[in-house]
């Protein structure tokens, strides 16, 4: 089988756009189709020509979209609708269902508010979903004869997927983006110990190792109330759906615990979208939301109402949810341009931010953001981090590693000098390759394949029914005996599961390779027998009668083989093990003993060659 190559087109050594084209067994795949948030050119999307300068169709044997999040699928309708791929596409039912929503919410800001064409059209959206085949978690769907895909829970947002992916012996398995840790409405991404060729992991996270997760939500609450209570507004800019529920239910719980009375509200129309969906799959949610769900709702928030643009001019105190998560467009940018020259107002980002976006620019300390229309914004509000991601941090790729168990490790969708600190860490404590190419650079991972063989019952049995050497060996005197009897039961059980020998013949057929026994062979393959044996002449210095020899003979290899094994054919002939045979003659040059075994007993052979020489020999 070939080596595995892979391709990203993005997330190579970059946080956004993930697309990543992977070559195993012959078959080309693409991991993720997404949209960079950082440009509003060309850029934004993956450089689909990089591919082939052919069809598309021609080319992919099928692409697999993890999640929902722009960045891993924003850029699906345009490759399909305008770039033209007709192929194959797979996504759980969450993802499959929540697409279309979050990729329409980004067409009417690109094109309705920001007047941008050559974009793609809400009936290209519907075509495009139109194409996509859901996969159901631990469901192993055969993409054709030889390409395999199986599902696994990733945590992370409502529908993410893990996904294994196989082609013979060969195996990768594509994180997207995971969390190893449970939260307040999702649990933990699980996979099999499934060992593949290839793992490819994200990396958003490399170098952190994150503290508490009650000391964050315990300094997140603090510090929103510490704003509302000195009359400032709090802006939280999320994405629609995943994060912003977790944050809500855990705002709403304090509210309530406090008994408080500033206003909450979440962008317009996204709790409902929210509530309908999380109802739909909550089969998807975790173990305490499925519990309460049958009693309440906990995504039915007693204190957060839906938000309206002309609440930004609202006098006093407020907590706001809005997206985009990024500040990069919509609602959330323009909250923040409006509160942002207010020392009293506070913006808490809680998750990553690529750059490019006006958030990445006031975490890293801006204190004026310029914007396209020449317009520029102070920014005089205090600025916080708080680190409320859904993805694995550095400890959570090492125990995936761990109990996965890949033969090599590839990181995408991060830093490239966080990932280089992971890169050497994973191969100083696993002892594996791992690599990090950037965009457009094609690694090739050597993979050494592993062949399953089958092996004929007869022959199996057969084996564990021969006599080993050892016990072949064993005199049988009434002492030695006595000493058997007493030896302990362990030695025994320790001497039937020593490793045999397994002599037979390797058949590939249909496919397939199995072993047989030598005459299971020759019946399967119409082959007719030829054997072949070895003639050893012994000459011995002994007058006496033969019938005498023979009878000394016996006796001796009786002891020395087990009574069991030696027979007498005649008064000058003996067999061992049935295909051994001794033969004692009288010629011109004197007495000889004519010792004659086939190349499949070459070991016993050898063994009485030696006895019969030491005995007997002149």
């Amino acid at each position: 089988m070939p080596d595995i190559k892979a391709t990203p087109l993005g997330a190579g050594q970059d946080v956004g756009r993930s697309c990543i084209l992977v070559t195993i067994g012959g078959k080309n795949i693409m991991l993720d189709c997404g949209m960079h948030m950082g440009y509003n050119d060309d850029r934004r999307f993956p450089d689909f020509s990089y591919i082939t300068e052919g069809a598309l169709t021609d080319y992919l044997d099928c692409v697999i979209i993890s999640h929902f999040h722009l960045d891993h699928c924003g850029a699906l309708p345009f490759m399909t609708e305008m770039v033209g791929y007709n192929g194959p596409i797979y996504m759980t039912q969450p993802t499959k269902a929540l697409c279309p929503v979050l990729l329409e919410d980004m067409r009417k800001v690109a094109v309705e508010r920001k007047g941008e064409t050559n974009f793609f059209t809400s009936g290209m959206i519907k075509d495009c979903m139109k194409k996509v085949i859901t996969v159901s978690l631990h469901e192993t769907m055969q993409v054709d004869s030889e390409l395999e895909i199986k599902a696994y829970y990733a945590g992370h947002v409502l529908g993410a997927a893990m996904f294994h992916i196989k082609v013979g012996s060969q195996s990768l398995v594509y994180t997207g983006d995971y969390n190893m840790t449970p939260d307040r409405h999702l649990g933990a991404a699980w996979i099999d110990k499934c060992r593949p060729d290839l793992l490819i992991s994200e990396s958003t996270y490399a170098t952190t190792i994150r503290d508490s997760k009650r000391c964050r939500e315990r300094d997140f609450l603090k510090k929103i109330h510490d704003c509302v209570d000195r009359g400032g507004k709090v802006l939280i800019p999320v994405f629609a759906l995943g994060r912003v529920q977790e944050l809500c239910i855990l705002l709403d719980t304090y509210w309530d615990r406090m008994n408080l009375k500033v206003p909450i509200y979440f962008t317009m129309g996204l709790a409902e979208t929210a509530n309908k969906y999380y109802r739909m799959f909550i089969t998807w949610t975790n173990q305490k939301i499925r519990q309460t769900f049958v009693h309440r709702n906990m995504f039915d928030f007693k204190h957060i109402k839906p938000f309206d643009k002309s609440y930004m001019e609202n006098p006093g105190p407020m907590v706001v949810f809005a997206t985009p998560g990024m500040l990069h467009a919509g609602l959330s940018l323009a909250v923040f341009k409006k509160w942002a020259p207010n020392s009293n107002n506070m913006v808490i980002m809680p998750g990553y931010c690529v750059q490019g976006t006006v958030g990445h620019k006031i975490l890293n300390g801006a204190k004026k953001v310029d914007f396209e229309n020449r317009t520029s914004v102070d920014v005089n509000l205090s600025v916080e981090y708080m680190s409320f991601s859904a993805h694995a941090d550095a400890k959570g790729i090492m125990q995936l590693i761990r109990h996965c168990e890949p033969k090599n490790v590839m990181l995408v969708h991060g830093e490239n000098a966080k990932m280089d600190f992971l890169r050497q860490k994973i191969m100083q404590e696993f002892n594996i390759n791992c690599y990090k190419p950037g965009n457009g650079e094609t690694s090739i991972i050597p993979v050494s394949s592993n062949l399953d063989v089958e092996v004929s019952l007869p022959l199996l049995k057969h084996t564990i029914s021969a006599v080993s050497q050892p016990a072949l060996a064993a005199p049988t005197s009434s002492k030695s005996s006595t000493n058997e009897e007493a030896q302990p039961k362990k030695q025994k059980v320790y001497e039937s599961k020593k490793q045999k020998v397994l002599h037979g013949v390797l058949i590939m057929k249909n496919n397939g390779v199995r072993i047989v026994g030598v005459n299971e062979a020759w019946s399967e393959l119409g082959v007719a027998s030829h054997q072949l044996r070895f003639t050893e002449r012994i000459e011995v210095d002994d007058h006496g009668p033969v019938p005498a020899l023979t009878s000394s003979m016996h006796t001796l290899l009786s002891q020395k083989l087990g009574a069991s094994q030696v027979q007498a054919v005649s008064e000058c002939q003996l067999s061992v093990a049935d295909s051994v045979f001794i033969n004692i003659r009288d010629d011109d040059s004197g007495r000889a003993i004519l010792l004659s075994w086939t190349h499949q007993d070459e070991a016993l052979g050898s063994k009485l060659l030696d006895i019969i020489k030491t005995t007997y020999k002149k």
